[in-house]
């Protein structure tokens, strides 16, 4: 189904695209990236630290570096409320760059998404999710514009049951285990029912899936029932203020931090330190680790930090896990610019560029280091049929005031997943019709 699918709709896209054009502008010779972002709402704590670190490294390219290769960035932030609606907003507002500056790539930062897929490739702006995202848009032949870098959902859970199989003494010991995943109750959160249900059956464990409603602010009945089934390992897939409420419970319904794991946006200090002492062993899969023992923190406080000039309200969130995720959207912006100027030119690139060289981007050791990354960062490699690449978490544990990480990086299982993120790719395609999005 899927080979027939591709050709009839890349060809459709091709004569359907047009690109969100650039008007000329005082600032026609620098780089924009627009950012949406969530200021105020529910979740602005949490996400006011990711931009801050995204910002924070724009301003260290500028600033110690001139730029990249010269070109100086732009970015503007327009308020999401973290909601769909407004997301869709921001896109349409800022899609055309700003004062004659280009936009690259656009960062939705969790709002509105799903619905951005069709209007990237219309645009030909690339839609950049880093450790979320839509799995299906993992398969580039069908989403060429949609990138959900580093991690999706389906790696997330292959990874997560490889981390417990190592703390079993190997995935041959998971057979009889009971899992449950308490998950909230949206699209995110249901998106690792199937690979957990794949990887069950495979290796022989019990999967419970439980939902809880959002906002999450009750949970007494989920966890009676998670007592009931006397699991070996949880699963915790929540968001927001849902994810303290959970630990709290948990520890109240008699159940271990330390048999408790986080997915990647509920492994936060956000999620940790409103629990108090019911966190402590409490942990967490990410592919942007907490911590500030890395050579771009040192960079960074010396030049931004220090210099009072960090888009930070509060300081203490230096090298927080958020804030390091929103290192790692700097780094993949500036350096796919980076990439795509060695092709194009060292001068402002277009988001049809910018999606040429996503669709090629690399991060190497080389690169993490010569960028300062080296340690925070995995290796990634990108291609036409894959736009996320990567696919590797390492955990870490909260000590009752910080996170420290306790693994290696673990991967997730690919290839098993493979057909799975293929059959959603074919049915998305299909039940929108082709060309996909109109």
């Amino acid at each position: 189904m899927l080979k027939r699918i591709i050709p009839l709709l890349l060809a459709a896209i091709g004569n359907a695209a047009h690109a969100a054009e650039t008007p000329p502008g005082p600032d026609s010779d620098k780089q924009f990236f627009p950012l949406a972002t969530y200021r105020i709402g529910p979740y602005a704590s949490s996400g006011t630290a990711i931009w801050a670190g995204q910002i924070d490294y724009f301003r260290y390219i500028n600033e110690v570096e001139g730029g990249i290769n010269g070109v100086k960035i732009l970015w503007q932030e327009c308020e999401t409320e973290w909601t769909d609606e407004r997301g869709i907003e921001c896109y349409e507002r800022l899609k055309h760059g700003l004062n004659g500056a280009p936009a690259a790539i656009f960062f939705p930062h969790g709002a509105g998404f799903h619905a951005l897929a069709a209007r990237a490739e219309k645009d030909e702006l690339p839609i950049v999710t880093l450790a979320y995202g839509q799995t299906e848009a993992t398969d580039g032949r069908i989403f060429p514009y949609v990138f959900p870098i580093m991690l999706t959902a389906y790696s997330e859970a292959s990874a997560f049951v490889n981390y417990v199989a190592e703390r079993e003494g190997g995935l041959d010991k998971l057979k009889g285990k009971k899992i449950v995943t308490l998950y909230i109750d949206a699209p995110p959160g249901r998106e690792t029912i199937e690979p957990l249900a794949l990887l069950s059956e495979k290796y022989g464990f019990e999967s419970t899936q439980i939902p809880v409603a959002i906002p999450g602010n009750e949970q007494s009945p989920q966890w009676r029932q998670i007592r009931e089934i006397a699991p070996d390992w949880i699963f915790l897939r929540t968001w927001g203020v849902s994810t303290p409420v959970a630990i709290k419970t948990a520890a109240r319904f008699g159940f271990s931090a330390d048999r408790i794991i986080a997915d990647v946006w509920a492994a936060s200090e956000e999620d940790a330190i409103p629990a108090g002492e019911a966190a402590k062993n409490y942990s967490g899969l990410t592919p942007f680790p907490a911590g500030t023992d890395f050579e771009i923190h040192k960079r960074l406080k010396q030049t931004i930090v220090d210099g009072g000039k960090s888009d930070l309200r509060n300081i203490a969130a230096f090298g927080s896990h958020n804030y390091n995720s929103g290192l790692l959207n700097g780094l993949v912006a500036v350096e796919a610019v980076r990439q795509a100027q060695a092709k194009f030119g060292k001068r402002p690139i277009t988001g049809a560029e910018a999606q040429w060289a996503l669709e090629n981007f690399k991060l190497d050791d080389e690169i993490l280091k010569r960028t300062g990354f080296l340690g925070l960062a995995q290796t990634l490699t990108l291609s036409p049929e894959d736009h996320e690449g990567g696919g590797a978490v390492r955990v870490q544990q909260w000590d009752g005031a910080k996170w420290s990480v306790v693994s290696g990086w673990v991967q997730a299982d690919r290839n098993l997943l493979r057909p799975l993120i293929d059959a959603k790719s074919a049915a998305w395609a299909q039940e929108r019709g082709v060309p996909a999005g109109n």
